[in-house]
């Protein structure tokens, strides 16, 4: 470890920096199928996850530093500059859906530790943010250890610190986080009681009576009401245990600037605003301005947030304004001097303590007329089913494991290693297993552990955070809770059942602000059950979605395995049948079951699918059914397919509906598409055939008809977004039409082409980065950089320009020639907004 700084110091020395971004998101996987689907809030991204990345936690692994000219000079990692804490749930969505930024952020941690002696920026952070003093000691332990394993798994090493759901804490959260080895913590001013210095220590071997006067001369407590803890300093904070903790309580003040009060709108003043915070004279000691925000306000909150982020900490080292560290660094160069007594139970977002998450509090989002009396039924519901089913969990573990809570400790091993899974929880199992499981053995051991995981999940903070029981964050508690209560009544029977009467009841009590949503056991009724998904709607989804997409003999579905036993297909006229056999498996609790299915199409949407579990005699059955059917359509015989389908299935069909939410979508895209393509073809024409008549018609500043206003609207838009889509880009029909939509007064659909042009970039920039030599892609590339520049409105062609970063870099780092065409590529990092020379001369590999 290194004992100075690096980096630009302070003029005096003696002023540190640290600005602390807390980067979470809720879990939003569907229990079920453990994938996010499709939240229509958050268009046109998929989901709010895909949304806040694309808006804060990309940009922020690549942030730009601008010129006056808004002309690009530099790229910037801001994780390798501050410290951060993302939430681990989080951080396995970012590592299947976005690589990049996730590699983004674990190389930060590796750069900052390089730069500041040894300290990475990371912090841990407890599993999946619950309020950790409404929690029991054991689920304090778990969320810990979780915690801590997820971040080893990702980082590669211990943390140092670990950032509390809300900050919310009490001595026992504390005593858990000492315990497990970890140095620092951060919290609120609100959350400090009192503080002094740390007394001198006295000698091994001083007289009894020397001692005696050391205690009579020990420091006093100060309290320290209204958030006035000094927050310049760390504070060392004593546990019942003999352990200890230090605590950073961050700037109050100025972390509430950043979120409330647009600190960002200006990188410069940001910076001077962070550094008003030391003393006015040179410091005596070494002092720390520390802020601690969400991480969303650079950039999902705060459009361009982690621009101005960037530029802060640039301006603050260029200026010498304070030297930027972090808590890591800074606790190894100043140990506290200081010690202090928390305020508990507090956190930094409810000024009632913790009340927020389970009472009506009055701290909420603000809506006049609304109340959160819901929140401590909600509450009470979790907790019947924690209390319920944890005797119950213990004892079943107890016949199936070693030591029950130590499976528990280390399940997050299979969690972390869900792409292998089965061989990981097969190793697990023998390890961890008081004996060898039989089958069913081991199924009862993966689903006894998973219910854990689910319980764990249900007391997610955010679900309580917000106004309403129907917010979709408290729905997704629920839904945790429901699978959590299927479990149990898989596990354990009649008990098992007696869980979700008790849980209904007290959701019935919570009443939903919304009139037509009901209670929270209507809600629950309605919008969670509705998701349930067994092995069964598993193999309908696969037949059904077998018609429209090819998939291997061994495929994954969500978070099942669907391994094809035989299939058939048969057709005649626009009419198809699929039959065969599958097998579903798990891959969370290891359930297996075969499936015999069959799928009418008759074409578009309309489609009837059967499925029946397997049963004695299943195979002759199939062969009869595929010989007949196949006898049938060779026949022409539609009506005799149906009916040989309805003796088989009865009851047991399904149709398109049956298709879980994502796929359903793609489904009707694809069927869309050609009714689409007519529909706009038709439009075209109509606007082409009375064109000039509408130029007429605006010349003459006369009364447009609607129809043909609303022709032409539609016509130049696709016009526009199908010369973007061009390959190449068909840069004389985007001139073309954006001539036209001037003179036709036509406004253009800036979210959908700024999207189009977007993709398109990304595309021809991605092509070019897999074959640099090629002078043609090359000038593809700049052709499409060129044409988007055309554009009334600014495309955001932020992954374009990120991708010309990684060819320079690869110049200056020697790795190979300039691409194709040094002029060429220059020209085209020019078009994208960057200051070429600038960039090159200011931009050094970090």
């Amino acid at each position: 470890m290194s004992g100075t700084a690096t980096g630009s110091a302070s003029k005096d020395g003696n002023r540190y920096l640290v600005v602390h971004g807390h980067f979470y998101q809720p879990p939003r996987e569907n229990p079920w199928i453990e994938s996010v689907e499709t939240q229509d809030s958050a268009a046109p991204y998929h989901d709010w996850n895909d949304r806040i990345t694309a808006e804060c936690y990309a940009r922020n692994g690549a942030s730009r530093v601008v010129s006056t000219a808004n002309r690009i000079l530099r790229i910037v990692n801001n994780y390798a500059q501050i410290s951060f804490n993302f939430g681990p749930t989080l951080l396995s969505w970012l590592a299947e859906h976005a690589s990049l930024t996730y590699q983004s952020i674990l190389d930060a941690d590796a750069l900052s530790a390089a730069r500041f002696g040894g300290h990475g920026s990371a912090m841990a952070q407890v599993y999946n943010h619950i309020i950790m003093p409404l929690a029991s000691r054991r689920d304090k332990e778990l969320q810990v250890r979780w915690g801590v394993a997820d971040f080893e798994h990702r980082f590669g090493r211990k943390p140092e610190g670990m950032w509390l759901a809300e900050t919310a804490a009490d001595t026992e959260s504390l005593e858990v986080l000492a315990e497990h080895g970890i140095r620092f913590t951060i919290m609120a001013p609100n959350q400090c009681a009192a503080v002094r210095p740390i007394a001198a220590q006295s000698k091994t071997g001083e007289k009894a009576a020397e001692d005696d006067a050391a205690a009579a001369a020990e420091p006093k407590w100060q309290p320290t009401p209204n958030d006035s803890v000094d927050p310049r300093h760390p504070y060392l904070v004593r546990l019942p245990s003999g352990r200890s903790i230090t605590v950073f309580f961050y700037d109050g003040p100025r972390s509430r600037a950043i979120a409330f009060e647009r600190l960002l709108d200006s990188g410069e003043g940001f910076a001077r605003r962070l550094a008003s915070g030391f003393s006015a004279e040179q410091p005596a000691e070494p002092e720390l301005v520390h802020v601690a925000t969400d991480g969303e306000s650079y950039g999902h909150h705060h459009r361009f947030g982690e621009m101005a982020l960037s530029f802060a900490l640039q301006y603050t080292e260029a200026e010498q304004l304070a030297t930027v560290t972090n808590y890591g660094q800074f606790l190894e160069l100043f140990p506290p001097t200081r010690e202090a007594q928390i305020a508990e139970p507090t956190s930094w977002s409810c000024a009632h303590g913790v009340e927020r998450w389970r009472s009506d509090c009055g701290c909420n989002g603000g809506k006049a007329g609304w109340n959160q009396r819901w929140r401590g039924p909600l509450r009470a519901a979790l907790d019947v089913v924690r209390d319920a089913a944890t005797p119950l969990l213990a004892k079943l573990g107890a016949q199936l494991f070693k030591d029950w809570n130590g499976a528990c400790d280390r399940y997050i091993e299979v969690i972390l290693d869900r792409a292998g899974e089965r061989p990981c929880a097969a190793e697990f199992l023998e390890r961890e297993s008081s004996h060898p499981l039989n089958k069913a053995e081991e199924i009862k051991a993966m689903k006894a552990l998973e219910m854990v995981r689910q319980m764990q999940l249900m007391y997610t903070s955010c679900g309580w955070f917000f106004d309403d029981i129907s917010g979709i964050e408290t729905v997704q508690i629920i839904a945790y809770a429901a699978r959590a209560i299927e479990l149990a009544e898989n596990l354990f029977g009649s008990k098992g059942a007696a869980i979700e009467p008790a849980f209904l009841a007290w959701l019935a009590e919570a009443q939903s602000n919304v009139a037509s949503e009901g209670t929270g056991a209507d809600i629950y009724r309605r919008r969670v059950k509705t998701l349930d998904v067994g092995l069964e709607q598993v193999a309908v989804h696969y037949a059904i979605s077998s018609v429209f997409r090819t998939y291997n003999e061994h495929a994954k579905v969500f978070a099942f395995d669907v391994a094809s036993c035989s299939q058939g297909v048969q057709s005649s006229g626009r009419g198809r049948l699929i039959s065969g056999e599958a097998e579903i498996r798990s891959r969370i609790t290891h359930e297996c079951e075969r499936f015999f299915y069959a799928v009418l199409h008759f074409g578009d949407q309309n489609i009837a699918a059967g499925v029946k579990p397997s049963y004695p005699g299943m195979h002759e059955a199939l062969e009869r059914f595929s010989a007949a059917t196949k006898a049938a359509m060779l026949g022409a015989d539609l009506p005799g397919v149906i009916r040989l389908f309805d003796a088989e299935f009865g009851a047991r069909t399904h149709t398109i509906h049956s298709l879980f939410m994502d796929e359903q979508r793609r489904v009707m895209k694809l069927i869309l598409n050609n009714t689409v393509l007519e529909a706009e073809n038709n439009l075209l024409h109509l606007y082409e055939d009375h064109a000039s008549l509408l130029h007429f018609l605006n010349q003459a500043d006369m009364p447009r008809p609607a129809a043909l206003t609303l022709a032409a609207n539609f016509a130049i838009n696709v016009s526009v977004r199908r010369a973007l889509e061009s390959d190449p880009v068909d840069t004389a029909q985007v001139r073309a039409a954006l001539g036209l939509a001037e003179q036709d007064h036509v406004e253009l659909d800036r979210q959908q082409l700024s999207f189009t042009a977007d993709q398109r970039m990304r595309q021809a920039m991605a092509l070019l980065l897999e074959h640099p030599e090629d002078r043609v892609l090359l000038e593809n590339a700049l052709a499409m950089a060129e044409a988007l520049a055309m554009l009334p409105f600014p495309a955001d062609i932020w992954q374009a320009q990120n991708i010309w970063h990684v060819l320079a870099r690869r110049q200056h780092d020697e790795i190979q020639v300039w691409p194709a065409d040094a002029k060429l590529f220059r020209a085209l990092g020019e078009t994208l907004g960057i200051a070429v020379e600038s960039f090159l001369a200011a931009d050094q590999p970090a």
